[in-house]
């Protein structure tokens, strides 16, 4: 086993099925495990996520929480609950392709430490998205470079793969939605290689983005800011 594929999901009953299946083709390729973790779904996601652990067709570790605990936090767990020596944080919903995930692990085999799947380099793109949301998508992509100094064309992507001990030992505060951009700040001098993918927006269910997440977004950044500043460091 070499890549443990981190799925956080709520109310994804509909499009688990479908992600499993496409996985498990992709098992073909690379040896790897899946890890749910669900955030106690209404719909009964986690309880389907036992059964096809139960299956065992397919590796899966099912992580249960007792609610809704953002989507970073939830890719943390997942990372202390897997196995393999690679981790891959993916959405349910079907708009991460799990075919790209043999490219994200070769990177990472030859040597980097981050491997991003990128929107936002040659070969990359968004597709079914209106103007408004693709012009918040770069203002937020725009803010996390500028205000971080990241150097990642697409440092909000959902959807990477990143060496086990990355994610276990951060240590991160797991605030909201977009895990990468804390990775990426808390590790400046890691090795990342961005991964050509185009995003499909969700064939199920429905977006989980909301106020709340577009400000937990704003004082994570400024918290990183604050964190990262030289006069936050006790003196020498």
């Amino acid at each position: 086993m070499r890549l443990s594929v981190i799925v956080p999901t709520y109310n994804e009953r509909d499009s688990l099925p479908h992600l499993l299946a496409r996985l498990r083709a992709v098992q073909e390729q690379v040896g790897l495990e899946v890890v749910v973790v669900d955030d106690a779904s209404p719909d009964g996601t986690g309880e389907l996520a036992d059964g096809f652990a139960r299956d065992g067709t397919l590796p899966v570790v099912v992580v249960h929480r007792g609610g809704k605990g953002g989507l970073a936090s939830a890719a943390i767990d997942g990372a202390r609950a897997s196995h393999g020596e690679f981790v891959s944080v993916m959405d349910a919903a079907l708009s991460h392709p799990p075919e790209l995930l043999p490219d994200l692990a070769r990177a990472l085999a030859q040597g980097a430490d981050v491997a991003v799947a990128s929107r936002y380099i040659p070969g990359g793109g968004i597709e079914d998205w209106p103007m408004p949301r693709r012009a918040a998508s770069r203002t937020a992509t725009w803010l996390a470079r500028a205000v971080l100094g990241l150097r990642v064309h697409d440092p909000l992507s959902g959807y990477f793969a990143a060496r086990r001990e990355l994610l276990t030992h951060g240590p991160y505060m797991g605030i909201g939605y977009k895990l990468l951009v804390e990775v990426l700040a808390t590790h400046p001098r890691a090795r990342v290689v961005e991964v050509p993918y185009r995003f499909i927006d969700r064939a199920h269910g429905t977006s989980k983005l909301s106020g709340g997440e577009v400000l937990d977004y704003l004082r994570l950044l400024l918290m990183l800011r604050v964190k990262g500043r030289p006069w936050n460091s006790a003196p020498s």
